[in-house]
C-alpha cells in the first residue's frame, strides 16, 4: 500500500509539471503570435515615416545627422539637416551647448529626444553608421553621386591634399571621406552643412538606385551589418527597403536656420524665433508631402511675395521664411499700393488645398482665386507663379494677426 501511495504522489507531481510546461509553451506561442513588424504595419497604413540618421566620425562623435520624413504612399520625402553647432539649453546636459555634444556625452537616445523637441515631432526610428561603414557603403554602391560646383585642389595646414573634380561625379569611399572633411579658408559653417546634407541625399539615392543588388539574397546581410538601428532584424530590413523606395530625384531639403552667437567661448547657431520657426517649417514640409485630402505635392511651388505696407524689408524677410520652408520664391517686390489692411493669398494654380497649406505657414486664411488679369500677369513671369502673397498691416513679420473687429 505504501509503494502505491508514493507512485500516486509522483503521478500528481508529473501531472502538475506537464500543466506548467504546457502553459509555458502556450505562452511562448501566444507571444510569438502577437509579435508584429511595427514598421511593416506602419507602412501598410501609409503613415508618414520619420527616421533619424547619424554618421559617426572616427572619435565616435556625430559628424553629421539628418531626419528623413517619408510618405510611403507616394515615395516623396524631405531631408532635414541638423547642424552640430545648433545651440539650446539641452536638458540631457543641463546647460547651453552644441547639439552634437548631446550625442557624444549622453548617447543616441538622449540625442533623439533633444531633436524631437527641436523639430516638434516624434522619431520612432534611428539608424547609425560609423564613418568607416559609410565609406564602405559608398564603395559597395560603386560610389555616391554628388554634384560639386567647383573643383577642389587644396592643401590642408597639415599637408594633406584635398582633390575633387567638379560636376556630377561618383565619389568612392576615399573621395566621400575627402568631401566630408575638407575645409577651405573662405568656407562657412553653412557650406560645410550643405555638403553633409548632399552626402546624406547621395546615400539615399544610392540605396534607391542599387536596391535590386542590395536586397538580393547574397548581399542584404552585408549591407545591413553596416547599419545599427533600434529595431529587430525583420523591422530593420523593412525600414531599409522602404527608404530605398524614396523618390530620390525630388527630395525636399531643409536645415535649421538661425543666428550665430558666441556662448561660453564657442559659436552656436541659435534657431530663429526661439526654435518655433523650424517646428513650423517641418510641419509645413510634412503637409507639403501629403495635403489634407490625401493628394500629394509633387513639386516645389513658386511664390511671389509683395509688400502691401510701408514697412521696409517686410517682403524680403518673409521671402526668406518661405525659402527656408522649401518654397521657390521670386525676388520680393512692392505691391501696387501700400495700404493693404489684410494679407491676402492669390491662388493662380486653382488648388485650394495647397493654398491653405501655404496660408497655414503664416496663419493666413484670406485666400482667393486669381482674376483673369492677375492670371495673365503671373503667366508672363518666367518662373510662372503658383501663389501671390500680398502682405498687409495685419502681418507682424511672422504671422497674420487676427482682426480685432
Amino acid at each position: 500500500m505504501g509503494k502505491l501511495k508514493i507512485r500516486d504522489e509522483q503521478k500528481g507531481i508529473i501531472f502538475i509539471l506537464l500543466i506548467i510546461v504546457m502553459a509555458a509553451t502556450l505562452s511562448v506561442i501566444f507571444a510569438f503570435s502577437l509579435k508584429t513588424n511595427t514598421v511593416e504595419n506602419s507602412l501598410k497604413n501609409n503613415d508618414i515615416q520619420r527616421t533619424l540618421f547619424v554618421v559617426e566620425d572616427s572619435d565616435s562623435g556625430a559628424l553629421f545627422s539628418s531626419v528623413l520624413i517619408y510618405n510611403p504612399q507616394t515615395s516623396k520625402a524631405a531631408l532635414v539637416n541638423l547642424p552640430g553647432n545648433t545651440g539650446a539649453i539641452y536638458q540631457s546636459l543641463g546647460r547651453v551647448d552644441r547639439l552634437d555634444k548631446v550625442y557624444s556625452e549622453a548617447g543616441i537616445v538622449a540625442y533623439r529626444n533633444e531633436i524631437e523637441k527641436i523639430l516638434g515631432l516624434v522619431l520612432p526610428y534611428y539608424a547609425i553608421l560609423t564613418l568607416d561603414n559609410f565609406i564602405k557603403f559608398s564603395d559597395y554602391l560603386g560610389g555616391m553621386r554628388i554634384f560639386i560646383s567647383e573643383p577642389v585642389d587644396y592643401v590642408s595646414p597639415d599637408g594633406e591634399r584635398w582633390l575633387l573634380p567638379s560636376g556630377a561625379v561618383n565619389l568612392d569611399g576615399d573621395k566621400i571621406s575627402t568631401y566630408l572633411h575638407y575645409k577651405l579658408e573662405d568656407e562657412t559653417e553653412a557650406d560645410e552643412q550643405e555638403r553633409y546634407q548632399n552626402a546624406m541625399a547621395a546615400f539615399i539615392t544610392g540605396l534607391h538606385d542599387k536596391k535590386f543588388a542590395i536586397f538580393s539574397k547574397g548581399n542584404v546581410e552585408r549591407y545591413r551589418n553596416l547599419i545599427q538601428t533600434n529595431l529587430n532584424d525583420e523591422e530593420e530590413l523593412s525600414l531599409i527597403e522602404a527608404i530605398a523606395d524614396v523618390d530620390s530625384e525630388s527630395i525636399i531639403k531643409q536645415t535649421i536656420t538661425g543666428s550665430l552667437r558666441r556662448v561660453d567661448g564657442q559659436q552656436l547657431l541659435m534657431p530663429d524665433n526661439n526654435g518655433e520657426f523650424i517646428k513650423e517649417a517641418v510641419k509645413q514640409t510634412t503637409s507639403m508631402l501629403m495635403s489634407s485630402d490625401g493628394t500629394v505635392s509633387t513639386r516645389v511651388y513658386v511664390l511671389e511675395i509683395q509688400n502691401g505696407t510701408t514697412t521696409q524689408g517686410l517682403a524680403r524677410n518673409t521671402a526668406i521664411l518661405f525659402q527656408n520652408a522649401s518654397y521657390d520664391v521670386l525676388s520680393p517686390v512692392n505691391a501696387p499700393r501700400n495700404d493693404y489692411e489684410e494679407t491676402v493669398i492669390i491662388d493662380h494654380l486653382g488648388n485650394m488645398d495647397i493654398a491653405k497649406i501655404v496660408g497655414e505657414f503664416i496663419h493666413c486664411t484670406n485666400i482667393r482665386e486669381a482674376t483673369p488679369e492677375e492670371e495673365a500677369e503671373s503667366s508672363s513671369l518666367d518662373a510662372g507663379v503658383d501663389f501671390t502673397i500680398i502682405l498687409g498691416k495685419d502681418f507682424d513679420g511672422r504671422y497674420v494677426q487676427p482682426s480685432r473687429r
